[in-house]
């Protein structure tokens, strides 16, 4: 008889991570009470790390390890595409590389889709590597901008998350997907190359009438920042350029019209909360960081502003499987809104 199919297919992108990857495959070695599979997808890295995986990890017979080897670093999105592409579970799990799993975690995240047919995603419990008293995300909120914010970002773990509950999207950092709707949607979009990824992802998802929900018991805990620095000018125009690229690409046009309002107010609070050492830019200190940041946003914009001819034709490939009208999809972004004031005081 062929062998069983793993109910879960666990997605690990990678690239020159080597000791992070490690512990995060060790993680997964110990996971509890469910069935499935690891997809390793290594974006060309030259530090060693597939051939650790493979010579630590291959005779494993819990992780059930595959490894898929790019020749160069095609980026978050384009290499989750392919683990999903090679993936044979009914549910697809995202662990960065960078994180490590709870023992429960994966079985945690396999219960919320017990809760009903609709639900297509769950989101993790996120917490701080360095200082696992603090969340760092429980599902995701948005601003009007199209800048999103993991949910309790910074605060310290006194329960306040410790409720089973619906959220926006799960933070790709460490998520599950319902394979029946990544078939319906799609993946990645792989313009998005990474920051972001998993706002359009998690939108559009909902847009098609798939809920997700917030498992306070799938624990993961997150080395903030280990891709490419919390202080990376190139981590803060992607994330820039892609909070653009989302908002012309999904939202309703009754948000899009005030975008530029919204980014406006944003950027003066911003600048107000940089003034007294608060927020984002915070991760850029002086003069010189500050200039840094603001030409890593304004080379954001004008690379969002090139792609957005392309980014609004896609608009009309969402409308085959459009479940939530412009007024519903309006009153979601809003009712996950964040304050103007968390956005710009907390730093992402």
């Amino acid at each position: 008889m062929p062998p069983v199919a793993p109910e879960i297919s666990v997605i690990v992108v990678n690239w020159n991570r080597r000791e992070l990857l490690r512990a995060c495959l060790q993680s997964l070695a110990a996971q509890e009470g469910v069935n499935f599979e690891t997809v390793l997808v290594d974006n060309g890295s030259t530090d060693g790390s597939v051939e650790m995986a493979e010579r630590e990890f291959a005779s494993c017979p819990k992780l059930g390890l595959r490894v898929i080897v790019n020749s160069v670093n095609r980026g978050f999105c384009a290499a989750n595409n392919q683990g999903i592409a090679a993936a044979r579970g009914r549910y697809i799990a995202l662990l960065n590389n960078d994180a490590e799993a709870d023992p429960g975690w994966l079985a945690a995240l396999r219960s919320a889709f017990d809760y009903g047919p609709d639900i297509g995603m769950a989101a993790s419990k996120i917490l701080v590597w360095e200082d696992p008293r603090r969340i760092d995300k429980a599902g995701h909120v948005i601003y009007p901008d199209g800048q999103n914010r993991g949910r309790g970002s910074g605060e310290l773990d006194i329960g306040q998350y410790n409720r089973l509950e619906e959220t926006l999207w799960p933070d790709g950092c460490a998520a599950m997907y319902k394979r029946a709707m990544l078939d319906e949607i799609g993946g990645f979009d792989e313009d998005f190359f990474a920051y972001g990824d998993d706002a359009e992802l998690g939108l559009r998802g909902r847009i098609a009438g798939w809920r997700c929900l917030y498992v306070p018991g799938a624990v993961v805990r997150h080395h903030r920042g280990a891709t490419l620095g919390l202080g990376s000018a190139r981590r803060l125009e992607l994330i820039e350029r892609n909070r653009v690229l989302l908002a012309a690409k999904l939202f309703p046009w009754s948000l899009l019209w005030l975008n530029g309002v919204y980014y406006a107010a944003r950027l003066g609070a911003g600048a107000w909360a940089a003034v007294r050492g608060k927020g984002e830019i915070s991760h850029y200190p002086g003069i010189r960081g500050k200039l840094k940041a603001a030409a890593a946003i304004l080379k954001g914009d004008l690379a969002a502003l090139m792609m957005l001819p392309r980014m609004l034709r896609k608009r009309t490939s969402v409308r085959r499987f459009r479940k939530l009208s412009p007024r519903e999809l309006r009153a979601l972004i809003l009712k996950n809104r964040i304050s103007l004031r968390d956005l710009s005081q907390k730093a992402a």
